[in-house]
Parts: structure tokens; sequence; C-alpha cells
């Protein structure tokens, strides 16, 4: 038997109300008798200011002191509550209006039952984590009521009573105390209780028992900025409250399978479940990866991508193998497509358009005629959706479609906002503000995707400002990656050691502190790093020893000695992941106290390290490897280019000089090693945007110089990396957290290989990370050094994705990464900015005996939900980071027209895309750009050539060198900014 009790203290103040009794069966077979006692009680206050009988009541802290209540003694007053009002939202309307309830200008004093938490918790983990943070805000006043808790508002399940049913009856009957309650104290003014909800059967029960009861709209409306907020409720929500939906209108999209009818397709192979990805150039055309295929399988369409939107996990079925297709071979862009679109407009015939129709017509017959059997790919229809990947997105009005400028009376009009994301359908908007939100940077969130709406709709969120400006741009980014960028709490920094910058590592050895660590402040330690870099995670250090071997020692921020397991700044950190680098700023992981000063080893101050020391040979093998928690205390903070002049300049003979010689001297030994044994080098381009000193405005961009010293410190970092993993492995064979990089299957390479054959007689084999290593080397172009490393930038995008993962969850073999021709790997060299090496520091403590395992990273199952999160924060924080880059480019670019050598990367038969090394951007050039009217074109997919007919005839290759112009844009599609290609010559 075992039983489940609830109490909260004070035992006489609880009653055991309730002593259930239910049965289950085992695996077994066995039946087993599980009973639960409820234990209630009469004391958990209301926390109303108005309210002096449960001020006796009030929790107490650790000081034993009253905490203040929550509840506001005079809260807001609307027309229909004028004496005042607190809100009592159901788990409905927080899922569906979470943004309206962080408003600053209206919803407070807001009662969240324990009920409606927890419900939240199971549906939107999100929404809830966004819940928690507004009933920690002091200016919010929301107030978490253990409801389930307290006598007067439990409710027993009924018989037949659904799960949904009886928590729609616990809100209800919370709401009748509350209201029962606060009239007896007898205050001159009274608020009303006011239960908040978009469930319209619950509403009508609330209303039958006398209870105040409001949908958000009709809430809303009473509110001062009303109508402002009015466009953030859900569309779904305004339709079923008289919105513009019209009864008569018929299905445009086929209907979805059931859910039974997908698990057992897929279960029996008849159907296919994978994500679904837009492509980039084509917006009819999606694809889907699946074990049964070794080709993605192609959706082409509108009826058959059938409300998918990029990232959906979705349910395909296989087209019959006649209506296999090739993949796209043209240019469509939604904008040019449906252009001047009615977004009041929802007519059957609307649906497939005749320009759609005709631009896929025309493409699947060259497609066809160009295409032999081999080339053919399985196509497929997308019949159900198991998980939308609907996220917040950002765009702007179409102007076309703002046509309304006069809003007299505050009308309701339907417009179409254009995400920044090209892969992300036009959403339609109704909204009372049209001539306020035209040029504006604009979040919205998607409510719903029905059969008969050839658009998503959606609601606004919030203007993040006017186009184009700097801060809303970069907020729009942010939003855009799901970087999260707002100030730390004040419960994260209260977990900051208390002297702030003046802590200092103690100065005496027998500090608690300084248990069991070494003390390293003698040894000739320094950091190399990119210049300006403030929150230096690792330094180094190498000295000969007696019997003629080497000591190298990597010394990495001891961040787990200010950061520990379950506070408030470590679930803040698992959150964020990882810190994420844009050209101008900085998104932390952790508060800047510990990141640039604390953790960080800057030179001349002692600081807590976690270290990796070896005894190297000759040969750079390792004789042994030892791994220890330090006190070290750094000599000197290198930039890459100043640590180069001091290894390269002879005169300089000091002990230090020399240490980072035979760091040099060493690596370059690791890196034959590795490269030997089939590690890539692959590329991508790198560049640096230089930075106006005061205005922070961007005035040019160059690209980076890789130097020795570049690869010493990477090289140290790998091996510090591998040592580790090996290590936390064999302590924890279950629960270490490893890093793996997946072969990528043959398949993914068959275009470059046919491309580099074709156009330049070269073999990439790809049976081995050795063999295609070997081939990439071969890849090289006497007459232009740059081809090499244009090849290697197009395989590194035929590779899949390193993740971490928790040991437990793979096979031994699966460990091994790829790229770096490693069986086994793990990230322990930045904890500073990377959560995951913040996990394996603690498991290497516990794994030397250090300090106990925490239950943190010792559950297999948290560890997998957390190395879900940080690869999805990790891969985010990239592609922030490049839209950065992106974005301060093009400003970099304004005003000014520059011609650069380029290479063509892509050919379309209406288009190609070339990159500008310089740069390190890609850019598309459609033929529409080179002449108006657009030129006639002949294609050859055979040989990836395009050739244009008329008097100036151009021939575009595959890997040809170019020359374009380059200079600034703004795309009026997605309203960025950004760079625009012209052909100059070819």
């Amino acid at each position: 038997m075992t039983s489940l009790k609830r109490t909260q203290r004070s035992d006489q103040a609880a009653l055991n109300i309730s002593n259930k009794v239910y049965v289950r069966s085992t695996r077994s077979g066995k039946v087993q008798k599980i009973v639960r006692e409820v234990y209630l009680r009469t004391d958990i206050p209301c926390s109303s200011n108005l309210c002096r009988a449960c001020l006796s009541q009030a929790p107490r802290n650790a000081a034993n002191e009253a905490l203040p209540f929550v509840l506001s003694e005079r809260p807001a007053g609307t027309k229909s509550f004028p004496q005042g009002h607190y809100l009592v939202p159901d788990t409905n309307a927080l899922l569906n209006a979470m943004d309206l309830f962080e408003q600053s200008s209206s919803f407070y004093d807001v009662v969240i039952l324990q009920t409606v938490l927890e419900e939240l918790k199971n549906r939107s983990f999100p929404l809830y984590n966004r819940l928690v943070g507004l009933t920690k805000s002091e200016d919010k006043r929301f107030y978490v009521f253990f409801n389930e808790f307290r006598q007067e508002t439990y409710v027993n399940r009924e018989a037949g009573e659904s799960v949904n049913d009886r928590n729609d009856r616990a809100v209800r009957q919370a709401v009748k105390w509350y209201g029962e309650h606060l009239a007896l104290t007898k205050a001159a003014k009274i608020p009303a209780v006011v239960m908040l909800s978009d469930d319209r059967d619950n509403l009508r029960k609330a209303r039958e028992q006398g209870l105040h009861a409001s949908s958000l709209r009709d809430y809303v409306r009473e509110l001062e900025d009303g109508e402002r907020l009015l466009d953030m409720i859900a569309e779904s929500q305004s339709q079923a409250q008289g919105g513009f939906k019209q009864a008569s209108q018929q299905p445009i999209y086929p209907e979805y399978y059931t859910a039974s009818r997908m698990m057992t397709g897929v279960k029996a192979g008849l159907l296919h479940q994978g994500i679904f990805n837009v492509s980039p150039y084509n917006y009819l055309e999606g694809s889907i990866k699946v074990p049964a295929f070794p080709k993605s399988l192609l959706i082409l369409g509108r009826e058959n991508i059938n409300r998918a939107i990029d990232g959906d996990v979705v349910v395909v079925e296989l087209l019959p193998q006649d209506q296999w297709k090739s993949p796209s071979t043209k240019i469509i862009e939604e904008d040019t497509i449906t252009k001047n679109e009615n977004a009041d407009a929802e007519e059957r015939q609307d649906f497939v358009s005749d320009k759609e129709r005709k631009a896929l017509q025309e493409e699947v017959k060259r497609t066809q005629k160009a295409s032999g059997e081999n080339q053919l790919q399985p196509t497929a229809k997308v019949v159900g959706v198991v998980k939308r990947n609907w996220r917040q997105y950002v765009g702007h009005i179409d102007p076309s479609t703002a046509n309304k400028g006069s809003s007299q009376g505050r009308k309701l009009d339907s417009v179409f906002l254009i995400p920044m994301d090209k892969k992300i359908p036009k959403i339609r908007l109704r909204t009372r503000q049209v001539s306020e939100l035209l040029g504006k940077r604009l979040l919205v969130t998607v409510d719903s995707w029905d059969r008969d709406s050839r658009h998503p709709v959606g609601h606004l969120v919030r203007s993040l400002g006017e186009l184009e400006t700097k801060a809303a741009e970069t907020e729009a980014l942010l939003l855009e990656w799901d970087v999260q960028y707002r100030p730390f709490p004040k419960t994260v920094l209260d977990c900051l050691p208390k002297e702030g910058h003046d802590w200092k590592v103690p100065a005496s050895k027998e500090d608690p502190g300084w248990r069991d660590r070494e003390d390293l402040r003698e040894l000739l330690i320094c950091s190399i790093d990119p210049p300006g870099c403030q929150d230096i995670d690792d330094a180094l250090h190498a000295r000969l020893l007696p019997n003629g071997n080497y000591e190298v020692g990597v010394h990495i921020a001891d961040v787990s000695n200010f950061v520990k397991p379950a506070n408030a700044m470590d679930t803040e950190a698992s959150i964020r992941g990882t810190t994420v680098y844009l050209v101008d700023k900085r998104i932390d992981m952790l508060p800047m106290l510990l990141g640039t000063d604390l953790c960080s080893l800057k030179p001349y101050v002692e600081r807590f390290a976690f270290t990796v020391i070896w005894e190297l040979n000759d040969n750079a093998d390792i004789v042994n490897v030892r791994f220890t928690k330090s006190v070290i205390a750094s000599r000197e903070a290198f930039s890459y280019e100043q640590a180069q002049l001091r290894i390269d300049d002879e005169s300089q003979q000091d002990d230090l000089t020399k240490g980072m010689r035979m760091l040099l001297m060493l690596s370059k030994k690791l890196k034959k090693k590795r490269m030997d044994a089939g590690a890539l080098s692959l590329s991508s381009p790198e560049i640096k945007v230089h930075m106006e000193s005061e205005s922070s405005d961007p005035i040019d961009v160059k690209t980076k110089e890789l130097l020795d010293t570049n690869s010493l410190v990477e090289e140290f970092m790998l091996f510090a990396n591998v040592s580790v993993a090996a290590k936390i492995y064999e302590a924890f064979p279950q629960t270490a957290i490893l890093r793996r990089h997946a072969a990528p299957p043959k398949t993914n390479f068959d275009e470059l290989a046919d491309q580099l054959r074709i156009k330049r007689g070269l073999e990439l084999r790809t049976d081995s990370s050795k063999a295609l290593a070997d081939s990439l080397d071969k890849c090289v172009d006497d007459k232009d050094p740059f081809f090499n490393t244009l090849v290697r930038i197009m395989a590194t995008r035929c590779m899949m994705s390193a993740e971490y993962f928790c040991s437990g969850t793979q096979s031994y073999p699966e460990f091994r990464h790829y790229g770096l021709a490693s069986e086994i790997y793990t990230h322990f060299t930045s904890p500073i900015r990377r959560y995951a090496d913040l996990l394996a520091h603690r498991q290497l403590a516990a794994a030397i005996g250090y300090e106990a395992v925490h239950p943190s990273v010792r559950s297999r199952g948290r560890l997998e939900a957390v190395c879900k999160n940080i690869n999805v924060r990790h891969r985010n924080a990239q592609m922030a980071g490049r839209a950065s880059i992106a974005y301060y480019v093009g400003q970099a670019l304004k005003g000014k027209v520059a011609e650069e050598e380029a290479f063509v990367m892509k050919i379309f038969s209406n288009g190609f895309v070339v990159l500008v090394p310089r740069f390190g951007i890609e850019g598309l050039i459609r033929l529409r750009d080179l002449a108006d009217p657009e030129p006639e074109s002949e294609y050859d997919a055979e040989t990836y050539t395009l050739t244009t007919k008329g008097e100036k005839s151009i021939k575009v290759e595959l890997f040809q060198k170019v020359v374009v112009r380059v200079h600034d844009d703004k795309d009026e599609r997605t309203g960025k900014r950004g760079v625009k290609m012209e052909l100059v010559s070819a």
C-alpha cells in the first residue's frame, strides 16, 4: 500500500476528509491496491489585504516573519465592476491569452489556482514557466492559491465526470468561496471575484451559479486600452464569438486522418512520420526525411502540403510511383505569386491561384523532361499533423492589403502579415490598428489553420518598433530564434555571491573553498582568445618535465563552484542553454558578474578552475592524465594575434613564451594524428564586422584571419573534451552528457559528388570520414585557391548536425563524432557560455570523488530533457549569430557599392546563388534581375548550366567565378535590409 499525504504545516488545521482506494493491474498481472489520503486545511489564506481574518494565517519566511499579502486592498474597477475586482482565470484563458496577462497596462490582482497551474504545466511547459514568472513579479500581484489543499475549495471527482469537467468545477468552487469569504470582511467596497474563461460551458455554469464570469473578449472591451488589447485575443476565440468566418464556407483542404488511423498506418509502414521542411527557394515544395527511404520524400503543391508549416511533425502518405518527381529547379517565391491577394477573400476558387497552378505545372514538366528514372524522388501528401511547431513569428503588414487607412470607428480589418522567415506562409490578422501598425516590426502568434481557410490566422502580440531601427531588428532576430534575452530575474541575481565584484579566492587554505583543490598559482598559465574577450573560459600551460616528457594543463573556469544544482540560477541557465553572440552584443547564459568577472580566468588575479593535466611524450601520446579542482593565477590574456607575435619573436626567451612554443609544437602533432584518423577540416564563411567605436555603427567587413594560435587553442580544447568524455562515461555509463556527430547518409553527398564529377572531373568518396577528408584535400583548382574552401563549405551542408545526448540512450558505436574522428566526445571547456559543459563539470567532480552525485546529474529522464533543450538552443544561437552578421553586413554597406568576386554555388532554371568570400554571405540573382522583361533561358540540369537568350547572352555554370555588384537593399517582402547582388560579368 502506498500513501500520498499532502500537508502544509500546522497539523491541527488539517482534516482527513478522503480515503480513496484505487485498484490497478501490474505488468505481472497482479492486482494492486493504492490508497490515497487527502489531507485538507482551513488555514490557507486568501492573500487579500482587505481580509483581516487571514492575516494570522500568513505564510512565514525562514526568519519567522509574516510574508506580505499579494492582492491589493483597492483593486482596479471596470464598468461592470466599479467596486474593483480580482480575476480568477481558468486554464483555457491562460492557454489562449498569456500575452494579455503579461501586459503592464492591465491584468493585475489575479488569483492563480493550484488546479489551473498544474493543468497548465501538463498542457504547455513554456506557458507554465511564463506564468510562474508572473507569480514572482511584485508589480503584477499574481497569487497562487492552493485550492486543492483548502477544505472549502477541494472537490472530489464524481462518477462519470471527466478530469476537465472536474477541474472546471474546482475553478467555479474557488470563485464561489472567494466571493463568500471576502463578503465576511464587511469592507466598504468588496471587490468582485471574476472568473475569466473562453469555455462556453464553463461560463454558462458559472452564471447559473450566480458567479461573476466573463469571456476574455467581453472583459477586455471594458478596459481603458481595450481596443489595442482586443487585437491580442486569439483569432479562434474571436471566431467563436461572432468573428468573420462564414458558416457557408466549404472546406478547401483535405481532412486530416484520425490519430488512431495515423498511428496504425505508421506502425504498418503504410504511412510515414517526420519533420516537414520547406524549400528556401520554392514555397510550394516541402520535404520530409523518413527511415524507409534513402532520399527525402517530396511534397509538392498547396493541397499536398495541406496546412503543414515548416518544422511541424507530420504524417504523410506516399503517392503512386507515376507521380514521383525530381526536386524543383525553379525559384518560386510566394510574394511574386500571391501579390495583392485580398486578405478578406476565402473563396474556393482562390485556393490554388492560376499563377500557382501554372508555376507548378511548368516546373513539373521541366523536371520530368530533364530527369532520368534514377533522379526521381518519391512524392507524398500530408495526411495529418502530430505536433505543431508553431511559435511566435516576427513580420510586418503587407501594405498592399492595408488599403483601409482611415480606420473610422475602429473597424476590424483583415490584413496579411508577411513573416521575416520566408519558409512561413502569410498569416491573416484581424486588427483595429492598421494605420498604427503599418511600417512596424510586429510579433504575432498563429492561432489556427482550419480546412476552410487558405492561410493560417493569428493575432497580434505586440509591436517591436519601426522597421529598420537597430533596436527593433535586433529584438526581431532574437525572437525569431527564440533567444531568452530578458534581464535575469531577482531570484537568479539573489544566487550570486553577496560580495559581488569584491569576491576573492579565500586567502586561507583552511577555508572550505580550498577543499581538495590543488594550488597551481605558481604555474606559468596564460589564456589565448579573440580580441576583447571578457568571458575567458580557458587557459593553458606547458612545461618540460625532468624525464624529458611534457606536462600540459588545460584550466577551465570552475563555474560549478558558483552555480549550484537546481537553484534559480541553474534553472535559468538550463533554459537559456548557451550564451548568444551577436555582432553588437552578447546575450549571456549567466549573469555578467560571473561570466565576465568571478568565473572568468582573467590575468593577474586568482581564480577557481577545473584542471586537466597530461603527461605527453615527444609524439604527443598520453603517458597519463589526471583531473583536479584547482586555484590558478593566469599571467597574461593574449589575443590570437598577440600570442602569435610573441611565439614568432625569437628574442622572447622567457619561460611563459617557451611554454607557448611547446603548446604550439604539441598541438601540431595532435592535429596531424586527428587528420590521419580521418578528422574533417570543414569550412564556413568566417567574417568580422568592424564597428565605429562611439556610435557602434558598422563601418567595414573583413574575412577573419586564422593563425596557428587559433589551431593551438582548438587542439587542446578538443583534447580535453575527449579525455573528460572518457572519464565521465567510465563513471556514469548511463547518464554521461556526451556529444555525438552521426555519419551522414551517403545519399546526402550524391548531388555534390555528381557536381564535382561532371564539372571538375573530381571524385568525392564518402565511405568513411577518412576517405571524405582525403578526397576533399584533392578538390583543388590551381588557378583559384578558394575553390577548395567553397567545396568544403558545400560539404559541411551535407553533414548531420552534432548533438548532445545522454550516454544511456545510445549504443557505444553511436557515440562517435564523425567530424572529429573521435570515438567519444563531450563539451567541458566552455562552462561560462554552455550549459552542457556545466553538467560535464558536475559529473567529472563526482567521478573524481570531489563531491557527491547530485540527483540532477543522475536522473536520465531529466538529462534527456536537458539535452533536447540545449540542442535546440545551440542551433538557435548559431542562427541568431548568422542573422546578426547578415543584418550588420547590410548596414555596413549602406549607401556603398562594391564590386566583388563571387562563386556560383547553386543553379536554378530562373536564377542562381553566389557566395561572396569577402563578406561571407550568399545572394540570389534571379534572371528577372538581369533585364526587364525577364530574358528567356535554357537550363541544362545534367551539366548544371544556365544560358540566357537574346542580345546579351550569358552563360553561368556551377563553381564558376563571377563578378557581382554588392549593395544594401531592403527586401520588400520581409522588410529586412540586407545585401543585394547584381551580376557584372560572368
